[in-house]
Parts: C-alpha cells; sequence; structure tokens
C-alpha cells in the first residue's frame, strides 16, 4: 500500500510538471524599433536573444531577460548608422550589447509593467516597460533619455529623448 501510494504521489507529480509548463512561454523573436524624437529620426535594432519566460498563470515566476547587438543599430543612413557605431555614441566595439534583466513584473488591468536594468555601454538604468498581449505577441512601450547612457546627442537632457517599441513573438 505505502508503495503505491509512493507510485501514485510520483505519478501525479509528473503530471502536474508539463501541465504547469505549459502555462509558461518564451519569447521566440522580436522586432525592436526607436526614435530619437527631438531629430525625428527613427530606426531598428537587431540581434535578438532571450532568456525569458513568462508565467502567466503564476507571473512571479516569470522574468525577462535579453540581448540586442548594438552594431545592428540602423536608421536607414549609412554614414549616420557609422556614426552612431562609433566611440563618440555606441561605442559597439567596446559594448557589443545592449542588454535588459527585469526585477519587478506585475499586471495591471491588461497590461504588464516589466521594471529592470537596461545596460548600454556599461552603464545601467532602471527602466519600466509597458506591455500589452496581442494575441502571441507581446507589445511593449518605453521611454528613456540617451545622455543617460553617455549617448548625448543634443545638449539638453529633454532633448535627448528615445522612444523604443517592442514586438515580441511569443510562443504561448
Amino acid at each position: 500500500m505505502k508503495m503505491l501510494i509512493t507510485l501514485l504521489l510520483v505519478a501525479f507529480v509528473s503530471l502536474k510538471a508539463p501541465l504547469h509548463e505549459q502555462s509558461a512561454g518564451k519569447i521566440s523573436s522580436a522586432k525592436i524599433t526607436f526614435e530619437f524624437v527631438s531629430k525625428e529620426v527613427k530606426g531598428t535594432i537587431e540581434g535578438f536573444e532571450s532568456q525569458s519566460k513568462i508565467d502567466w498563470q503564476n507571473l512571479e515566476n516569470s522574468y525577462f531577460k535579453g540581448a540586442v547587438e548594438s552594431k545592428t543599430l540602423d536608421t536607414n543612413n549609412g554614414l549616420r548608422n557609422w556614426s552612431l557605431r562609433s566611440g563618440k555614441y555606441f561605442n559597439v566595439d567596446d559594448y557589443p550589447k545592449i542588454t535588459f534583466e527585469s526585477t519587478e513584473i506585475q499586471k495591471k488591468n491588461d497590461t504588464l509593467l516589466v521594471t529592470g536594468t537596461l545596460n548600454i555601454k556599461g552603464i545601467e538604468k532602471e527602466v519600466t516597460i509597458t506591455f500589452k498581449k496581442n494575441g502571441q505577441q507581446l507589445v511593449g512601450t518605453t521611454s528613456l533619455y540617451s545622455i543617460d547612457y553617455g549617448i548625448k546627442i543634443k545638449k539638453k537632457r529633454e532633448d535627448n529623448l528615445v522612444k523604443v517599441k517592442m514586438v515580441f513573438e511569443t510562443d504561448s
């Protein structure tokens, strides 16, 4: 009888794990766009990689962790791209990746507020990204000031506003 109870418990735990894992999703791909507002310059950045996990049933088990390759920064202007990738701005040779790792995830109505550490050029700042779920996609937006990361496009901080949009394809 003791053996039967043990077997049933093992079977239950084995069945429960895959069912729980089905509620968790991963980010399979991303499209990231940005706009330097004061310059009216729009662009994209690629080379996305993610180790994120989204557990819709238990958000406390979720985390966002990913990176993009700074050398893929593209504003549809070769000379401007070269300049932005140089040591004066993004310094892609010394800082090949821009990274983000969440520290807190909150659900408010139909949005996810993901707060975490954004690292650009070795400078870490806290940012919050607001996500909305759209089918298999998570669409996120945030704003930041490039000057806070040592990327001074204009003299005044408020003139260095960058709006970022992320469209993540998820497998759940």
